[in-house]
């Protein structure tokens, strides 16, 4: 299949970034090859110039993602005003490519493995390393998807639920970090550590999720004591980089001295951004005897900071993961049920999959709104246990 090339947005003397073919299937020029003036320009419109649907896909995959990550990464207007679509074509995810909803569930059963510490010790880190640069891409080139496959497997309360936590915490710090100005090497420790600041209590961290009773003794004293365990476990397992175990070590400590263990006054922005997305996925979650709190209630108090006044960590969190986050479920004023798919330019107007009509029957076919239009704009965040109809999480990132 192919569609028309509109040769008007392709620069003179500028690699093109697909192949150019006539609707018979001759190759006009070649990927990589310029359009050498206006003269050459003219003549290939004469044949009428297609490129196939899969590099039209690709191309236009490219450009929205490298616009969404100048913008969410704060770039000048100018800069942004400037972008033509003479990007880098990146494939864009297929059925047949790692997309998220095959990604996320390999990563969470081997991660599932290495926080629960079975098997080599030995190959702890090498495996801890491997998981973290699978994720890492996976954030990087589909965050929304990514969220979405994800904050789903947040609400089935049948998937070990600390496992998610750390891949779900990871994600976020990695959507915010770029932006709040840590460096590379910062957003790599940051990441290492979210994924492993559990590690001393992940058994009692799924028990706790799963029971509808106040904590034992036991257990109380397992979520005092994790974060020094976790720091021993992973200096056992040949863990050296020391961002990464102070942050694990210190991601229960606050600015005023009244964390845990050791009451210290921590205030650091990679420490900050940490506890907000550990505390975010904490409390979005379902648990045994409630429901996960809404997310636009958690992501303002967020934005308002501890002190009730606007925070500039909380304002950037909302930005980036918006009020709605993708995974989620929000009724809109048409009276459907949704769940949202991608994070819109405006953090209150995300693009949402309605999967539950008017009338409260499901619908046959999701159908992809946006609610930026007043006709579907959302009217509410829904806890999970409000709607009762399956989501198909691959079905729908295929359609993205």
């Amino acid at each position: 299949m192919y569609k028309p090339l509109p040769l008007e947005v392709i620069a003179l003397n500028q690699p093109v970034p697909v192949n150019v073919w006539d609707p018979k299937g001759v190759l006009l020029l070649r990927k990589g090859e310029p359009i050498t003036s206006e003269q050459h320009r003219g003549h290939l419109m004469l044949h009428a110039p297609m490129v196939r649907e899969s590099d039209w896909q690709a191309w236009s995959y490219s450009y929205t993602a490298e616009l969404d990550r100048m913008v969410r990464t704060n770039e000048s207007i100018s800069r942004i005003a400037g972008l033509t679509h003479m990007v880098e074509v990146r494939a864009a995810p297929t059925e047949d490519d790692e997309r998220a909803h095959r990604v996320w569930p390999d990563l969470h059963a081997t991660l599932a493995t290495l926080l629960h510490q079975a098997g080599d010790e030995s190959q702890f880190l090498k495996r801890l390393q491997q998981v973290a640069q699978r994720a890492e891409r996976c954030w990087r080139s589909s965050p929304d998807e990514s969220l979405l496959a994800l904050v789903q497997l947040l609400f089935d309360v049948r998937v070990g639920y600390s496992t998610t936590h750390a891949l779900l915490s990871a994600g976020i710090c990695e959507l915010l970090a770029p932006a709040a100005g840590l460096s590379p090497a910062e957003q790599s420790s940051l990441f290492r550590a979210a994924l492993s600041m559990n590690i001393g209590m992940t058994r009692t961290h799924d028990a706790m999720a799963r029971q509808g009773s106040a904590l034992s003794e036991a257990q109380r004293q397992a979520v005092h004591e994790h974060p020094a365990l976790g720091v021993a476990a992973l200096k056992r397992f040949g863990v050296r980089d020391p961002l990464w175990l102070q942050l694990v070590g210190d991601h229960h400590e606050r600015s005023d001295g009244t964390g845990y263990p050791e009451g210290k006054r921590i205030g650091g922005t990679a420490q900050r951004l940490l506890q907000m997305a550990d505390g975010y996925v904490a409390r979005l979650s379902p648990r045994q005897g409630r429901g996960g709190l809404l997310s636009q209630q958690v992501a303002r108090e967020l934005y308002l900071g501890p002190e009730g006044q606007p925070d500039p960590l909380g304002a950037l969190f909302v930005k980036q993961i918006g009020f709605y986050p993708p995974g989620s479920y929000v009724r809109l004023a048409s009276g459907e049920l949704g769940v949202v798919a991608r994070r819109g330019a405006r953090a209150h107007a995300p693009l949402v999959f309605a999967i539950v009509g008017r009338q409260g029957l499901a619908l046959g076919e999701p159908v992809l709104r946006d609610t930026q239009d007043p006709a579907f704009e959302i009217k509410a965040s829904l806890a999970p246990g409000e709607v009762k109809v399956l989501v198909n999480v691959p079905r729908l990132i295929a359609r993205l």
